[in-house]
């Protein structure tokens, strides 16, 4: 079993159910190759969260932002 980082146990420590279910499968992705940390996009409207690998950030950096 992948083991999450503790910046990504902590990004998500205080997230609902929702947000952590869409996020968590990429943080796995991320843990599991240990490349690239993880950008998670808020994107008005229906849409909600997105996350993504992100080759500009280092492994274990979780960054919110809006798209």
């Amino acid at each position: 079993m992948i083991e999450l980082p503790a910046s990504y146990k902590e990004f998500l420590a205080d997230k609902s159910q929702l947000f952590i279910d869409t996020v968590r499968p990429v943080l796995m992705q991320s843990a599991a190759e240990k490349l690239h940390g993880v950008r998670v996009v808020y994107n008005p409207g229906s849409t909600g969260h997105q996350a993504h690998l992100d080759d500009t950030l280092p492994f274990g950096v979780v960054l919110e932002d809006i798209d």
